[in-house]
């Protein structure tokens, strides 16, 4: 059976839209995946750890037949591929991938926690799922997701700033 999911992407190190573009390609590929919707990719100043560049994020909406955990697993993968290391808890990386919603599912793992325990105070995360969630309200609340928004402490720091190009395989484009 298949879920509808959404995922957040961000990068901060290299070619940053290079990496968001690899790891959706690479999401794509899979057969038990299937990207239905891309946001716009959005620069964001950096939060926790604030001595590293400024970010770029994204998310998506998903189909998929893989289970939370088989998710993660191939999330973690991709980001094993494009060179993720991780060193610092909130720090620079090539990319990182991590589960918002999964369906309408709580999931509440030590390896795994849906919907995304801080989402919801993150505007960087917040303002790319509005573009493609497909209910102005997340399953498992009760306000907008502009209300959200509205309330997140980083909302200054989230500009837009292009989009991928599906058209030319999944290539940035904007500035």
């Amino acid at each position: 059976m298949s879920v509808l999911a959404y995922l957040a992407l961000g990068s901060n190190l290299g070619q940053r839209a290079g990496y968001l573009a690899e790891a959706v390609r690479a999401l794509q590929k899979m057969p038990e995946i299937t990207v239905t919707a891309v946001s716009a990719i959005y620069e964001t100043d950096p939060v926790g750890y604030l001595d590293q560049p400024a970010f770029l994020n994204m998310a998506l909406a998903v189909q998929t037949v893989f289970s939370p955990l088989d998710l993660l697993a191939a999330a973690m993968q991709i980001e094993g591929n494009l060179g993720r290391e991780r060193h610092i808890h909130w720090g620079p990386r090539t990319i990182d991938i991590d589960i918002l919603l999964y369906g309408r599912e709580s999931v509440q793992l030590p390896s795994l926690r849906i919907p995304h325990p801080a989402m919801l105070n993150r505007a960087f995360v917040l303002i790319p799922l509005r573009d493609v969630l497909q209910e102005n309200t997340p399953p498992f609340e009760h306000k907008s997701i502009d209300k959200w928004i509205a309330e997140a402490d980083d909302v200054k720091g989230v500009r837009k700033w292009g989009m991928l190009d599906w058209a030319t395989g999944y290539g940035p484009s904007g500035s």
